[in-house]
């Protein structure tokens, strides 16, 4: 049995590694704003202003941890996708739109979900970061479904 398909178009791979490169500068981009802006730790510091500062840096570090994880599965996501649309894989575009919705649900969660606050709990900032990949999957599942 041939599980192959027609090539995929050149756009599409190009669009999966600029997400690729995306998700790898959303990853790395909280631990540069934790060494330079501060903007996640002005984030908690103003929905909790009563917050001690070894308190808002656990804070910090919590938000460090979840966002290094989502970050570490998307590029495992972009990874195994890539593959499988190199291979030609006849499942790899529903993979593709199983994995965008994943991606953008996941950032979706993380940019608009309110803490105990009553405030978005992510810096806005890293969140609209945090979802630039989304955008490179979108134009890779246009130009992947196009040829459908």
């Amino acid at each position: 049995m041939n599980n192959t398909r027609s090539r995929p178009p050149r756009g599409a791979l190009t669009a999966m590694y600029a997400g690729l490169v995306l998700t790898v500068a959303a990853t790395v981009a909280p631990y540069v704003d934790r060494a330079t802006g501060q903007v996640l730790a002005d984030r908690i510091r103003e929905g909790y202003p009563t917050y001690s500062a070894d308190r808002i840096d656990s804070a910090v570090t919590t938000w460090l941890a979840l966002l290094s994880v989502m970050g570490v599965l998307g590029i495992v996501a972009w990874l195994v996708t890539i593959r499988a649309v190199r291979r030609h894989q006849v499942w790899a575009r529903w993979e593709a739109t199983a994995m965008f919705v994943v991606g953008t649900c996941a950032a979706l969660t993380a940019l608009l979900t309110r803490d105990t606050s009553g405030e978005v709990g992510l810096a806005p900032l890293l969140g609209w970061i945090g979802l630039l990949p989304s955008a490179a999957g979108l134009a890779a599942l246009a130009l992947l479904w196009r040829r459908a």
